[in-house]
């Protein structure tokens, strides 16, 4: 249920464009502070990503053109232990502590000025 929701919603990412303004909402915390975030640039990213356009994808979001692909790998594995009858493998402490300092130092590296042309959306 949960990957045929996700698969909609690239579906529509991937035909309604999110270049064109009015689409889709501006993210709260750019809009409230002018910082962005670790996912900012993640829909576009998306869209470039659904069209197979990885150059697209990764001026808008590195980080995201990285991860998705690797989310849609450990979905696909966990489907298929769980298919197989055999219990999904639990993600370490560690993993889990190393992801969330990925994201912040992207959300700090992404807002230095003298990065912002490569990192920035």
């Amino acid at each position: 249920m949960v990957a045929g929701a996700v698969a909609a919603a690239t579906a529509w990412v991937g035909l309604v464009d999110p270049n064109r303004p009015g689409h889709y909402p501006v993210c709260p915390l750019y809009t409230l502070t002018g910082l962005y975030c670790p996912f900012c640039g993640g829909l576009r990213a998306t869209h470039g990503l659904a069209h197979l356009d990885l150059a697209a994808a990764w001026s808008q979001n590195p980080l995201w053109t990285v991860l998705a692909p690797l989310l849609v790998l450990g979905w696909a594995d966990w489907a298929w232990r769980r298919y197989r009858g055999r219990p999904a493998r639990r993600v370490p402490r560690p993993v889990v502590v190393a992801a969330v300092g990925v994201l912040v130092v992207f959300a700090v590296a992404r807002n230095v000025p003298a990065w912002g042309p490569w990192l920035a959306p």
